[in-house]
């Protein structure tokens, strides 16, 4: 499984476009300039859309990458709107295994601790991946727009700040990008269907450098048992 690391060795956000892009030119605001402030109901009518209407149970593959190696394997994601979330991955033969059960922002549990640190850097990028917002937190500075199938709005706090930008069509994109103190903590993209199904997603990390990728195999509506969000005893 991945292990972020590195955190205060912050490479050039011209990395982040390179793999993003393929090409060397920084990149752009996420949110457009001319995004004007939003109450917190018009996010959370932003937010909703992003959120399955019912549960799901997703099974997919993930390849880890960084400037020194490589690594895959499946795994499987339970998530029940609004904010519950339950997954499990593992490399070759179940080399690797780590479960984690989250309520929106907080863990339930994770087995071992530093289960979803070696998934993702943070929680909303750990959302975004399955295509799904978060919604801001209190006395976050909200700012939006929306324009034809294009809706981008971003939450500013303290230190930190996440911008989200959304396009429906054929298929639907959700690009999130989180900063820390101005710096790019990571930025992921994911692309679902016209169900909201996540068919692809990718998560780049600067610092590291590396990236995260998500290939889904089947979502489906899915009953869960209430033993998913106990942890496992050993």
């Amino acid at each position: 499984m991945p292990q972020w690391s590195g955190f205060d060795r912050w490479w050039p956000v011209a990395y982040l476009a390179m793999g993003l892009a393929g090409c060397a030119a920084g990149p752009g605001p996420v949110v457009p300039a001319d995004a004007a402030p939003v109450d917190r109901q018009q996010v959370a009518t932003w937010v909703s859309a992003t959120l399955p209407a019912e549960k799901r149970l997703h099974r997919f593959k993930w390849l880890f990458q960084d400037e020194r190696s490589s690594a895959g394997g499946r795994g499987s994601a339970r998530i029940a709107p609004p904010d519950s979330l339950r997954f499990d991955v593992a490399g070759p033969f179940g080399s690797g295994a780590a479960s984690a059960a989250v309520i929106g922002d907080h863990p339930l549990w994770a087995e071992p601790p530093d289960a979803v640190a070696k998934l993702v850097p943070n929680y909303p990028l750990l959302w975004a991946m399955f295509g799904v917002a978060r919604l801001p937190e209190a006395g976050d500075s909200l700012t939006g727009i929306a324009h034809g199938n294009v809706t981008a709005w971003r939450y500013a706090g303290p230190a930190d700040t996440v911008s989200y930008v959304r396009t429906t069509g054929n298929s639907t994109k959700l690009v999130t990008v989180v900063r820390h103190a101005g710096r790019i903590v990571g930025r992921a993209e994911a692309t679902l269907d016209s169900t909201g199904a996540p068919l692809a997603s990718k998560l780049l990390v600067p610092s590291v450098p590396a990236k995260l990728a998500l290939t889904f195999l089947s979502t489906g509506r899915a009953d869960f048992a209430p033993d998913i969000w106990t942890a496992r005893k050993p």
